[in-house]
Formats: C-alpha cells, structure tokens, sequence
C-alpha cells in the first residue's frame, strides 16, 4: 500500500464531488433539513431524547448512499478497469475513497451538529462535543459500508435498493422504535451485532443519560473496528468492472 497512491485517490474522488452540486446538496443540506423537520414534529422535550441518535443515523443514511453509488459508478464507467492497469493496489483504491468519504462525513456530520445545536436548540445530557464526534463517526461508518456493500450491486439501481434492504432494517433493530429487552430472543440476538445498534446505544447514552467517552469507549471501539473491516472487505471484494 503506497501513501502517496492512496492520498491521490482521495483527491481525486474529492474533485469529482466538488463538481457535483446535488451531491454537495444531498450532503450538506439533506441531514440538516431532517433535525430541522424532526425538532418541528417533536418539539424541544423528545428532540433532546430523539435528536442524539438521529444526529447519527440521518448522516449514515446519507454517506452509505453516495458511497456505494460513486464507487459502483468507478466500475460501469470502465473508470476502475483503467486504474487497476496502474501502479496500485485495491486497498489503496479502497483506503483512497475511505479517506474521502471520511472526510465528507466529517463536513456533513459537524454541519448537521452545528444546525442541531445553535439553530435547533438541541440540548443533550452528555458533552456536546462529544455528540458530534460520535455523529462524525457514525457517518464515517456508513460511508466505508457503502464502499463494502457497492460490491454486490451491478447498477446504480441495485446500489440504492440496497439501502432499504441493509440499512432499514438496522434502523427497526437497534432499538429507536423498540427497546431490545422487549423483542423477541431471535430479533434482540440478530440486533445486537449490528452496526447501527452501537451507534445507537452510543448517542443514546451521551445524549439521554449523560454519559461521557468512558461510558461509551466500548461502542465506539466497536464503530472504528467495524469501519476498518469494512474497509478491507471492500478491498477484497472489489471488482475492476460490473459485467
């Protein structure tokens, strides 16, 4: 794996999304839009319960979308076929757009964080900063699945599908709608190794019950162990071109 390899993908993938506006837009614009209509709906007392975890999961929909998509796109446009007969290897291609799309998550997430707090009047138990950090991290780990998941599809259309298909049902798991103690033994068992769970049960904690980063050092190891495999799945599996 050669750094300078690695850190010129990442440029590259940045220039190509720096000159899409309805990327930028989906980014930027659609997570805030979410925390502005769900503080609307709930008002201020369930935002400061509900906020924290959809601080979360609204930035982990999105990255998880545009990343498989932009990485599916690489190969039906013969983009990846033509890189691969270069000097690098797939897990530099892989860790290029990781790095990437980590650092749009970062921008998305602390955009987000920001809209939350200072026009939303979000006010959590736990550390704000703390909130932020975890929303970035989450968002960081939508995208890197989105990378792992975008080797399985073969149109831009399988892409998206597979968001309701691996993402929602995470969403009706992790505890949001209902409490694990109270699904049934297979469904709390399934819940439990998901990735959306840990993010779930970090915010949770942080935003509901006051906890700090000791509180929550376990889900968050958990997150960035998850994220790295990701990574390396997506190296694995990657194909030069969708057939």
């Amino acid at each position: 794996m050669s750094a300078r390899i690695t850190a010129a993908t990442a440029l590259r993938v940045l220039a190509q999304i720096r000159h899409d506006p309805r990327t930028i837009a989906l980014l930027l614009v659609v997570p805030s839009a979410l925390m502005w209509l769900l503080q609307a709906m709930l008002g201020d007392v369930a935002f400061d319960r509900l906020g924290g975890p959809m601080l979360g999961m609204f930035p982990f929909i999105t990255m998880f979308l545009v990343a498989s998509i932009a990485m599916l796109r690489e190969r039906t446009t013969g983009t990846l076929e033509r890189l691969m007969t270069m000097p690098l290897s797939k897990l530099d291609l892989v860790a290029g757009y990781g790095i990437a799309f980590a650092l749009l998550a970062a921008v998305q997430a602390l955009v987000a964080s920001a809209v939350a707090f200072l026009a939303l009047g979000f006010d959590p138990a736990g550390p704000a900063l703390l909130i932020a950090g975890l929303a970035v991290l989450d968002a960081v780990l939508g995208a890197t699945l989105g990378l792992f998941a975008s080797a399985f599809a073969s149109t831009e259309f399988q892409a998206v599908q597979f968001m309701p298909a691996f993402v929602l049902p995470q969403i009706l798991l992790c505890g949001l709608l209902v409490p694990r103690d109270q699904m049934a033994d297979g469904l709390a068992a399934v819940a439990s190794v998901l990735p959306l769970t840990f993010a779930f049960d970090a915010l949770d904690a942080v935003a509901v019950q006051g906890a700090d980063l000791g509180g929550v050092i376990d889900e968050v190891t958990v997150l960035v162990c998850m994220s790295a495999a990701a990574v390396a799945l997506a190296a694995l599996t990657l194909r030069r071109r969708t057939a």
